[in-house]
């Protein structure tokens, strides 16, 4: 695992958990933003999960 991965999942988390109290307090201003950021963590996670499969393929 490489720290793409690592931050993109962390990254994905914490803003899941961070979208889930805006929509109790109904900041949809930060429900969005936290959305964007998710798919931001996902994004660096498919970066990653890339960059480890290509080291794989390597001989």
């Amino acid at each position: 695992m490489n720290k793409d991965q690592v931050k993109g999942t962390a990254e994905k988390e914490k803003e899941k958990l961070n979208e889930g109290v805006d929509e109790m307090t109904g900041d949809t201003v930060q429900q969005v933003k936290g959305q964007v950021q998710q798919g931001a963590g996902e994004a660096r996670k498919q970066y990653g999960d890339a960059k480890e499969e290509v080291k794989r393929s390597r001989p």
